[in-house]
């Protein structure tokens, strides 16, 4: 049965068309810098935008070499979940709710798991 095997190639494996004619747009090589030691060379188009920081395989954030590293930007502290329940009672109004639900528990009035 091997002889009889089918051959061909795989669906979308290789592309039949060659790059015959095809101008690619002009590139050049932007060089980052990792605070741990590594350089990350990548190819830019000559008309795109260059991020001032690329992250690196570490982790790190690498700077573009001689650039500056961009101011950071403000971001909000994360809202707790204390945030959000002071946002709608005051404290007091929430140690009255919990006074009358420990009198409820104390009474028997209420199962500890409801």
């Amino acid at each position: 049965m091997p002889d009889r095997s089918l051959r061909g190639m795989s669906i979308g494996a290789k592309s039949m068309e060659s790059d015959e004619g095809v101008d690619f747009a002009p590139r050049f090589q932007a060089y980052y810098d990792c605070p741990n030691g590594h350089t990350i060379i990548l190819p830019f188009a000559t008309d795109a935008e260059v991020p001032p920081v690329w992250e690196c395989r570490c982790g790190e954030e690498a700077l573009l070499r001689d650039a500056e590293r961009p101011e950071p930007k403000a971001t909000k502290p994360q809202r707790t979940h204390w945030d959000m329940l002071l946002e709608r009672r005051t404290v007091a109004e929430l140690q009255e709710l919990l006074d009358e639900r420990l009198e409820l528990l104390r009474a028997g009035k209420l199962r500890r798991g409801a």
